[in-house]
């Protein structure tokens, strides 16, 4: 499981007074940059080899100003040529947040997915996490 803390800023809260839930979409595609990073080291879009088929957020309860959120992350589920990434946003011991990614391994050029080799599955594997961790 990777782990990022996020200090809030004023600008991400709402008129109800607590962070926007604009927001958590945002932060965990932030939080997912060691992911892609395993697929293209430099993050160059030129190199880049996947595209996001799906995502959803569910709220547990609500994120305030003035304190850190920590973000969790990790891999739930590996296919032939996709994978789940799974998040969960806390605050002050809480789940607020959580989270799911479907990411495919993709050709840009030929515009079609394509296997993940044993490797980059390896490589997935050193992050596992799942909703009942």
């Amino acid at each position: 499981m990777l782990v990022e803390k996020i200090v809030t800023r004023f600008s991400d809260t709402d008129g109800l007074g607590h962070i926007n839930n604009t927001m958590l979409p945002v932060w965990f595609e932030g939080a997912r940059n060691p992911i892609f990073q395993i697929f293209t080291p430099d993050l160059s879009l030129k190199k880049w080899q996947l595209i996001l088929a799906k995502f959803d957020v569910e709220f547990h309860g609500e994120l305030f100003y003035g304190e850190d959120i920590e973000l969790r992350s990790g891999i739930s589920r590996i296919g032939s040529s996709s994978f789940d990434v799974y998040q969960e946003a806390w605050q002050d011991g809480r789940k607020c947040a959580s989270g799911t990614a479907v990411h495919v391994h993709f050709d840009h050029e030929e515009k079609a997915s394509k296997p993940l080799s044993d490797d980059l599955k390896e490589k997935l594997l050193k992050h596992p996490f799942s909703k009942d961790d």
